[in-house]
């Protein structure tokens, strides 16, 4: 599915260090409407931190974030505004939050059952009743290939790896949302359960968002952080790889891999070793 010509992440000239040590050295990003794209690089690259400035997690030391507000109508170009992150109250960045949805690379669960890690954002973000977040919960389990009357009120330690990855993206898609960031979400599992994850990557992306359904920019934004080749092979993102602090390549999948790069090579021949990890 093409991109609309809309921004929903613009980054800009991002620079963030920990005790000194420069992590983002001047990033640069731009991530349309309607676009898939996975952020590789090697471990300590700095994708998870690119990930928490886009999420509002981290505030940058220079530069900027700029996300797509969803609350307000689109202007007289289509688009809706754009909001920089360090220059808006955390009510209007609740707001925008709300069209958001965030995979956990340890899927982050809470403790209880799978009904009440999918209900809590429901209930605290979009104030429904009960009533109204059954159907809803039921219907994200359906949809990652659940059976909701075995997991619904299952307790969240006595899921195994694969389903507890798999509720942590119906928790993502209960909420509807517009943009939704995967960590790293197919590090440590099996090569089978990866595939079905990969697959259920793509579904979600091409889902439409009933939010903003009756709009022409009714698509879904996915950003997945990953060192999975299978992903990259089977999903052909946009790749963007960050080496060193900025970043080293952005563009297509086939380019990714056929280039001859002497600091993306090394990477893509231990890149299955790193998604093998465990999470």
């Amino acid at each position: 599915m093409p991109p609309t010509t809309a921004p929903e992440v613009i980054v800009e000239d991002l620079y963030k260090a920990f005790d000194g040590k420069p992590v983002l050295a001047g990033v640069d990003l731009r991530v349309d409407r309607g676009e898939m794209v996975a952020i590789v690089g090697g471990s300590g690259c700095g994708k998870t931190v690119l990930l928490k400035h886009i999420t509002g997690h981290f505030r940058a030391d220079s530069g900027r974030v700029l996300v797509a507000d969803h609350e307000v109508p689109p202007g007289a170009d289509g688009c809706p505004p754009l909001r920089d992150l360090a220059a808006i109250d955390e009510a209007t960045f609740d707001h925008i939050r709300k069209h958001w949805a965030v995979v956990f690379q340890r899927n982050a669960l809470l403790t209880g059952s799978v009904l009440e890690n999918l209900a809590i954002e429901l209930r605290e973000v979009k104030s429904m009743t009960e009533a109204q977040i059954r159907p809803l919960a039921r219907r994200a389990l359906e949809d990652v290939g659940l059976d909701p009357a075995l997991v619904l009120e299952r307790d969240r330690d006595q899921l195994s790896g694969g389903m507890a990855k798999r509720v942590a993206i119906a928790r993502a898609l209960v909420m509807d949302p517009v943009l939704i960031l995967y960590d790293e979400p197919t590090s440590g599992l099996d090569p089978e359960m990866c595939l079905q994850i990969h697959e259920l990557i793509r579904r979600t992306h091409e889902g439409r968002p009933a939010a903003i359904a009756d709009r022409h920019d009714d698509l879904r934004t996915s950003i997945v952080v990953t060192h999975d080749t299978e992903l990259l092979r089977r999903l052909r993102p946009r790749v963007v790889m960050l080496d060193r602090g900025t970043i080293l390549f952005d563009g297509p999948f086939e380019e990714f891999v056929s280039g001859r790069h002497p600091r993306i090579v090394p990477y893509l021949e231990q890149m299955h070793v790193l998604n093998s990890r465990t999470a």
